[in-house]
């Protein structure tokens, strides 16, 4: 009873297991409602956008998604989206083995767009020739097997992911990787990341805080001034994400949900779940 983990068997693709993934956003969100949802994978994405707008929330904090629009993230990372109607664009999921039998090394582990010291997120403008002509080459690559089709969609991820790449800036003297935005950025992914780790067993600040080496101070004004709302509301929000999902979509009892987010019984999980949301479990789960 957690937070939804998707493999890419989550996503079956035609007859046969394969180690990666690619679909047109528009179909994806079509063929797989629930993806809008937070939720968690064991594998790595690409998504890149053609048309539409929205935003695209990873480890807490949210990005603008428009036209050009990239977003990379890592296995473990937690997100969720709001697209308008009208969004296009194509969605590549990978297992790390598929792209290290052909590219081994360290090279996948050190593209900054999957370092939590970098933004998963870039903005290309238009016209943007360099990535999408890979993508839509892929995706046909994709639509229509031919021999050694795990061999050409590899290679057109290399590609893409070398030259989003080049977008980043190199982590020099000139541009060092801690300045202000860019810190507060990273450290709340890392915030995110912790929080979705151990919400179940620990509500106080001072213990993410902690694992920062930041005083819940300095968190709660980062969180404040980048996300709207202190650190021990976005601790209130992730339990009870989890508190809904449970009572909405298990047959979990009170006592049992009570139990999976740590808290010592289901009286004061009751109260709990009243106070920052004016209704009791009970209630909640009762249909409109």
């Amino acid at each position: 009873m957690s937070l939804p983990v998707l493999t890419l068997q989550s996503f079956p693709q035609g007859p046969g297991r394969r180690p990666w993934y690619l679909e047109r956003l528009e179909r994806h969100v079509a063929n797989f409602p629930g993806v809008s949802q937070a939720h968690a994978h064991d594998f790595y994405l690409l998504l890149y956008v053609t048309q539409g707008q929205g935003t695209h929330t990873i480890d807490l904090v949210s990005y603008p998604l428009a036209p050009g629009s990239v977003f990379f993230m890592t296995p473990g990372q937690v997100h969720h989206w709001q697209l308008s109607d009208d969004a296009q664009g194509y969605v590549v999921l990978f297992e790390a083995d598929f792209y290290l039998f052909r590219y081994p090394g360290e090279r996948l582990f050190e593209y900054p767009f999957f370092d939590h010291r970098h933004a998963p997120a870039l903005q290309l403008p238009a016209p943007e020739t360099e990535l999408l002509p890979l993508l839509q080459r892929m995706w046909q690559e994709a639509a229509d097997p031919a021999p050694h089709q795990d061999e050409v969609v590899r290679s057109y991820l290399h590609l893409c992911l070398e030259l989003a790449a080049r977008h980043y800036p190199p982590d020099t003297p000139e541009n060092p990787p801690a300045d202000e935005p860019r810190h507060a950025q990273q450290l709340l992914r890392q915030f995110g990341s912790l929080l979705n780790q151990h919400f179940r067993q620990q509500r106080e600040v001072q213990h993410y805080a902690d694992l920062l080496h930041v005083s819940p101070n300095h968190l709660n004004a980062l969180c404040r001034r980048h996300l709207g709302k202190t650190a021990s509301a976005l601790v209130q929000e992730r339990v009870l994400l989890e508190a809904r999902r449970l009572l909405h979509h298990t047959p979990a009892t009170v006592a049992q949900v009570a139990d999976a987010l740590g808290f010592e019984d289901a009286s004061y999980f009751g109260r709990y779940f009243r106070r920052h949301t004016g209704r009791t479990p009970e209630a909640f789960r009762q249909p409109a």
